[in-house]
């Protein structure tokens, strides 16, 4: 009987310390509610993004993950910022091939070509009965 006395007792103290420090018995108050997390942006503007650049963002944890919506703006700007350069790309090899055949051909490489017309069906029999 002593042992379940005490038991009762040990419980009612623990009960009692829990509730005070939960409903923040004293002169502090309750706890202050926590700042939540911004996402700032720390890609650059005004050049463009280099991997130590991708490296550096770090996102806020949520209860569930990450805001979705942090990570599609960076994602659609990472994804923009690529199909800018890969067009810049495409663009500097066409000018470096045009730039090589010219080199290699000379400027009259193209003089007095003329391209052939598509053979419509008419011409196309006509040619097949040829052969």
């Amino acid at each position: 009987m002593v042992l379940f006395l005490f038991l009762v007792i040990a419980l009612v103290v623990v009960v009692g310390a829990v509730t005070l420090a939960v409903v923040g018995g004293g002169e502090s108050g309750a706890l202050p509610d926590a700042a939540p997390e911004r996402f700032t942006d720390p890609l650059p503007e005004d050049r463009p993004l280099r991997r130590a650049d991708v490296d550096e963002v770090r996102f806020p944890l949520t209860l569930r993950g990450y805001h979705m919506g942090e990570v599609d703006d960076v994602l659609g700007r990472l994804g923009a910022e690529l199909a800018e350069r890969d067009a810049r790309i495409a663009e500097l090899e066409a000018a470096l091939a045009g730039a090589q055949a010219t080199a290699v051909g000379g400027k009259d490489l193209f003089d007095g070509y003329e391209p052939r017309k598509a053979a419509g069906p008419d011409e196309q029999r006509q040619t097949g009965d040829d052969q």
